[in-house]
């Protein structure tokens, strides 16, 4: 009886015409023949016909395909090849066993059984072969084997070492990791200890600082912007701030000893916060940590710094808001709530203290650099500004509705000063076009505070300036940081040397703007990349050691000012900041203590408003003490109080310097009551400490 096979399937149909292998895998564990020999003996194939089955079975058996042969089971045929190509069975031919049927290969090839072979085979892809064979591509072989993928391949190249991805544009910020938390933390330490020692004895209380606690305590205690009239001179964010951490407070504006005193220690907060975000600031522009380490060493220390910033200021609270800004344009991703809260930041600062609208364009251009090429950027573009102008629109929408916006008639003749009510605009207009004489004469504050202070800080940071500026034009794309450093110190250091009114904490802002492009100049100056181990490691204690040193010799040189200094007497000292024994406010406690034991609370007095608060908040008040500046300007006090007669002044509370102030101020001779009154009276109380001096007079 004849073996009797089932019909072979048709195999799909390529793109060619002709029938390809079928992604068939055949049973596991089957050794195969090898797959270099030709079909069956006596069995030719021929194209496009099927072909018998690959060995012939057990007589009277029939066999299924994949399975081992069984009576009464018939074969599977064999696939059809096409012309000129050799079948693989896919079984070992044993007797008695059927063998699996070939697959259709493409002309050309050679069909490859997916099963491990017998020794001298070759070996089946993705299967392991035994000892001899050539292993399969993608596997393990055997030792001492070659691969099949392995042939005429190179071993790839060793990917070059690469540095930390920085960039501004982008949002590419290198991690703080370790040392930069250390630093960070130093850092704040460092400004707790320079800026909160004897905060409350040194400086002495100078007469901004009592204005602007003024108007907080008529925030406070009369819900109106000042206790006089509000003539637009500054605007009101500001001691708006200081009312507010008064208001909690368990005395209020007494709970420091003096309305001053609480003052200052939100100056220690704000100063503290500030070297928390200009670190963070110069690390994003940088991308170092020795360089936002090195400008808070400067921000904490230097003399200059640590005078002003103690200070109840308008400019640290604008400091704090700038720098805020900066750090949410700097976030990692530019997102809607980064720009709206920068822009808000920014019109805080605008509202705090209007001389920062010389640092709006760079925040413009960094907010460009951020979103160029960003899906979301026309959107953004408008964002920000309206974020920044809404405060900006609260101010100027509060002078609309009391009619205080522009003066009567539109006339801004600055020599006709209106006289009905005060103006905005008008007053934006009279600032303008104030002026002074040069910063750079032999009497200009350059001269005689500013270098007196710190002479290290300010010709560094000018050289720092140019350096960034240079850097960052020459290359815009890459160092993007070093443009916006150079333009933040640059846009104030015009603002300082155009010629208008400057006084002497104007200075302030800058400081934190050369102490930054120090820091960047100086991790520049020490960057490197070396290939040996050995010098990466000197180079990595260069780039502390040199830092170091000049913090060091900056600490102990007499001639900085910056931990001691030179005394009157040629002696070197602990300088005026640190030092114990000076208390410099501590005279003006003495000078409020005679007035409350021997001046009556019913006493015409005039004053400087650095001692306003102690008078107006603190029982026994007295009501008629006003500070010169009101007394000669305001018509309530001037001619109502006063009425412009010296006969109606009974004392005069000279603090240091007050009598130069009231020349300066007598240009149009508004003053001339006053110093009048002053020639008529005697000195009752008088303290003297090094080039201070502080008196009281009675006018007789």
């Amino acid at each position: 009886m004849s073996d009797n096979t089932t019909p072979s399937r048709s195999a799909p149909v390529g793109s060619e015409g002709r029938k390809t292998a079928a992604d068939k895998e055949t049973a596991p564990n089957k050794s195969t023949t090898p797959p270099d020999k030709s079909t069956a003996p006596g069995k030719s194939t021929a194209p496009d016909e099927k072909t018998a089955p690959a060995k012939s079975t057990a007589p009277g058996k029939k066999t299924v395909p994949g399975k081992s042969a069984t009576p009464g089971k018939t074969t599977a045929p064999a696939k059809s090849t096409a012309p000129g190509k050799k079948t693989v069975p896919g079984k070992s031919a044993t007797p008695g066993k059927t063998t699996a049927p070939a697959k259709s290969t493409a002309p050309g090839k050679k069909t490859v059984a997916n099963k491990t072979t017998t020794p001298g085979n070759k070996p089946v892809a993705g299967k392991s072969t035994t000892p001899g064979n050539k292993p399969v591509a993608g596997k393990s072989t055997a030792p001492g084997k070659k691969t099949v993928a392995g042939k005429n391949a190179k071993a790839p190249a060793r990917r070059p070492r690469r540095g930390p991805r920085f960039s501004v544009a982008r949002g590419w910020f290198p991690p703080l990791g370790t040392k930069g938390k250390i630093a960070l933390v130093v850092s704040l330490l460092t400004g707790v200890l320079t800026h909160g020692y004897h905060l409350f004895r040194y400086p002495l209380y100078l007469t901004d600082e009592g204005i602007y606690m003024q108007r907080a305590w008529s925030v406070l205690r009369e819900t109106s912007l000042s206790p006089y009239t509000y003539d637009y001179d500054h605007a009101p964010l500001g001691w708006i701030t200081l009312a507010g951490w008064a208001f909690p407070l368990p005395k209020q504006f007494e709970t420091f000893g003096n309305a001053i005193n609480t003052g200052r220690f939100l100056m220690l907060l704000v100063h503290v916060g500030s070297v928390y975000l200009l670190f963070e600031v110069t690390r994003r522009l940088s991308g170092s940590v020795l360089a936002a380490t090195v400008t808070a060493f400067l921000f904490n220390v230097s003399p200059i710094a640590v005078y002003f910033q103690r200070q109840v200021l308008l400019d640290n609270l604008m400091i704090l808001w700038l720098l805020l800004s900066l750090f949410m344009l700097l976030r990692r991703e530019v997102t809607i709530r980064s720009v709206f809260g920068g822009g808000v930041a920014l019109g805080i600062a605008l509202i705090t203290k209007e001389n920062a609208i010389f640092f709006v364009p760079t925040f413009m251009y960094l907010l460009y650099r951020r979103i160029k090429g960003s899906p979301s950027h026309r959107f953004t573009r408008a964002l920000w500004p309206f974020a920044a102008l809404s405060p900006i629109g609260a101010y100027v929408t509060y002078a609309l509705l009391k009619n205080e916006l522009l003066p009567s008639g539109f006339d801004f003749d600055l020599n006709n000063p209106p006289a009905d009510h005060v103006s905005l605009l008008y007053t934006l207009w009279w600032q303008l076009n104030r002026n002074q004489g040069t910063l750079f004469s032999h009497t200009g504050l350059l001269q005689t505070s500013w270098l007196v202070r710190d002479k290290f800080l300010l010709v560094a940071g000018v050289c720092a300036m140019v350096i960034c500026l240079w850097v960052g034009v020459r290359d815009r794309r890459r160092n993007l940081g070093f443009l916006v450093a150079g333009t933040l110190a640059f846009g104030y250091a015009f603002y300082l040397v155009r010629g208008s009114v400057v006084l002497d904490f104007y200075i302030t802002p800058l400081i934190p703007m050369f102490a930054l492009n120090v820091g960047m100049v100086t991790d520049r100056l020490l960057k490197g990349s070396f290939a040996s181990r050995f010098m990466r490691g000197a180079h990595s204690m260069t780039r502390v050691a040199v830092p170091s040193f000049v913090a060091i010799l900056l600490l102990a040189s007499p001639a900085s000012g910056y931990l001691v200094h030179t005394n009157t007497e040629g002696r070197t000292q602990i300088a005026d900041q640190y030092q114990s024994k000076i208390n410099l406010t501590g005279m003006q406690h003495a000078q409020i203590a005679w007035v409350r034991k021997h001046v009556p609370p019913n006493s015409r007095i005039i004053m400087d408003d650095d001692l306003w608060s102690e008078l107006h908040d603190i029982r026994p008040f007295y009501p008629y003490a006003h500070s010169h500046w009101n007394a000669s300007s305001d018509p309530d006090v001037r001619d109502k109080l006063f009425k412009k007669k010296w006969q109606n002044v009974d004392y005069i509370i000279m603090s240091n310097k007050m009598r130069r102030s009231m020349m300066l101020n007598n240009g149009d001779g508004r003053e001339n009551w006053i110093l009048q009154a002053l020639r008529n009276s005697n000195r009752v109380w008088s303290v003297t400490e090094g080039n201070i001096r502080l008196e009281i007079y009675r006018v007789q």
